[in-house]
């Protein structure tokens, strides 16, 4: 199972973001975004909605690997 980490790295690179840009969108820096994508460190929960937006993915996508249209609760 992929973790957080990886999934948030896939969905940056399926949006055509570099951290650089998407750090830029979040208004943190880029070494920030590095430190999520390399499980370092994760986001503050007040990241998560803005994060969400920029990548166009859900919470549940990003957070459990659980995609859009699964009927999990």
């Amino acid at each position: 199972m992929k973790q957080f980490a990886d999934r948030l790295r896939e969905a940056r690179v399926a949006a055509g973001m570099t951290q650089e840009q998407l750090g830029f969108a979040l208004g943190i820096t880029k070494s920030s975004v590095s430190a999520w994508e390399n499980g370092r460190e994760t986001p503050s929960f007040r990241m998560l909605p803005e994060l969400r937006r920029q990548l166009s993915r859900t919470l549940d996508e990003l957070i459990c690997d659980i995609p859009p249209d699964s009927d999990a609760p």
